[in-house]
């Protein structure tokens, strides 16, 4: 089929989700060769037009937020699902930021000439065909979207059905830059049915014509995309995060640093879990950073020592060290010294992020030293655990594996590479 086409749904489901396949395939193959130029002008009108639709946006998000209300969602995921005008150009804004960065692709990453003469080098290059399996949130159609064409990558795009008529007004925006430059429609695909069974032909990889998956939701999405997968999975299962005031730390910044990691966005995978406070400096600190807390309406679950401090507090239960609660709920727990908060992340953490409040540049080093979550920060809210604020315009989400890619997966952590080796006749003896 046609590159410059998306398939519809047929009577088939396993031949739709195919032929979306062989279409980002095609596509793939066209954006590998095409200049920079030519997708960052696809990204420069896509966002003018998020913008000259935003009222068709907003209509279609009208649609989603009626039907989350009749099926009673949680607020965080109505939060992440809701759209306004405010959220429509942060989109654009983010297309824009995307379409400013470097160009990756071609990029020599090393360059070396060896004894006998080879010059080899390690250029970068677009992992090909990126399926993307999300929920509730119908930014994320406009981020990962423009982060594959930006790395010269084809997507599949698999929203949740709580963000369905939202997700396809912003991916008709796509799809309009696309076809205005001339580029394949297919780049930019979405599965054209909120049926379920589709996530398990796109986990299958489509023929083998789906390179890599990358999910974005909630842990049960997460643990069946892991467990499915016939691809390799960029990833991370949870965001338990935690806050560590330590002895040393600023009583002004714990508190304002505190409340901002739990309730700037209650619902984002960098939205602190649980807090952990040295007994030393507790009784002092911790009631100033859990009254703002418990002013804004944050249940607070503390260990023994904790509730002795706060009267506020409801007594924590063994599940809470390990809960994301993506709502504002807070642990919070008296540890030691800076070693017992180090063994609580190790035992309890998901390895995405946390954060030490500090003024004692030996604890900090240490802690950034001795914990391996991918993302680790000084006196400073674990809400930056953002692609956007890390300057990469935008993230697909946190990646918190080993392998490949690791914290925001922006632009560059979409590309592999490979080696160019150029000679003048030799052979090997």
């Amino acid at each position: 089929m046609n590159a410059n086409t998306s398939p519809v749904v047929t009577t088939s489901l396993a031949e739709t989700m195919h032929l979306l396949g062989r279409a980002a395939r095609e596509a793939a193959s066209v954006l590998a060769r095409c200049t920079g130029e030519q997708r960052a002008a696809v990204l420069g009108d896509a966002a003018a037009t998020l913008r000259a639709r935003c009222a068709d946006i907003l209509a279609a998000n009208a649609l989603d937020l009626e039907a989350a209300d009749r099926n009673l969602i949680a607020p965080a995921m109505r939060d992440r699902l809701l759209l306004d005008e405010t959220r429509v150009e942060a989109m654009a804004v983010a297309l824009e930021q995307i379409r400013a960065l470097p160009d990756p692709l071609g990029a020599v990453l090393a360059d070396w000439t060896r004894p006998n003469g080879l010059r080899i080098q390690r250029v970068r290059v677009p992992l090909g065909v990126i399926g993307i399996i999300y929920e509730s949130r119908p930014n994320v159609t406009a981020d990962a979207g423009a982060l594959c064409l930006k790395s010269g990558n084809a997507v599949i795009l698999r929203g949740g059905s709580e963000s369905w008529h939202s997700s396809r007004a912003i991916h008709e925006c796509l799809v309009a830059a696309l076809r205005a430059n001339a580029l394949p429609e297919a780049a930019i695909q979405m599965v054209p049915t909120p049926d379920r069974a589709a996530v398990g032909h796109l986990l299958a990889g489509l023929g083998g014509t789906v390179d890599v998956i990358v999910p974005r939701g909630g842990k049960n999405l997460i643990a069946r995309v892991q467990q499915d997968a016939r691809v390799p999975v960029i990833g991370h299962l949870e965001g338990l995060c935690h806050v560590y005031v330590h002895t040393a730390a600023d009583p002004e910044m714990a508190r304002e640093v505190v409340f901002n990691a739990k309730m700037r966005r209650t619902g984002i995978c960098g939205a602190a879990e649980t807090l952990l406070i040295d007994a030393a400096c507790a009784s002092a600190l911790l009631p100033p950073i859990a009254e703002p807390l418990l002013a804004a309406g944050c249940e607070l679950r503390g260990d023994e020592a904790a509730c002795a401090i706060v009267p506020g507090m409801t007594p924590a239960a063994a599940e809470d060290w390990r809960t994301e609660y993506l709502d504002a709920v807070l642990s919070v727990r008296v540890v030691g010294d800076l070693d017992e908060a180090l063994a609580h992340i190790r035992e309890y953490g998901s390895g995405h992020t946390e954060s030490i409040i500090s003024a004692d540049p030996v604890a900090a080093e240490r802690f950034l030293a001795e914990l391996d979550s991918a993302i680790l920060l000084h006196n400073a809210s674990t809400q930056f655990a953002d692609g956007g604020e890390f300057g990469m315009g935008a993230e697909i989400g946190i990646a918190t594996g080993r392998i490949h890619a690791r914290g925001p997966v922006g632009v560059e952590q979409l590309t592999s590479f490979k080696y160019v080796v150029r000679g003048a006749g030799q052979t090997r003896p």
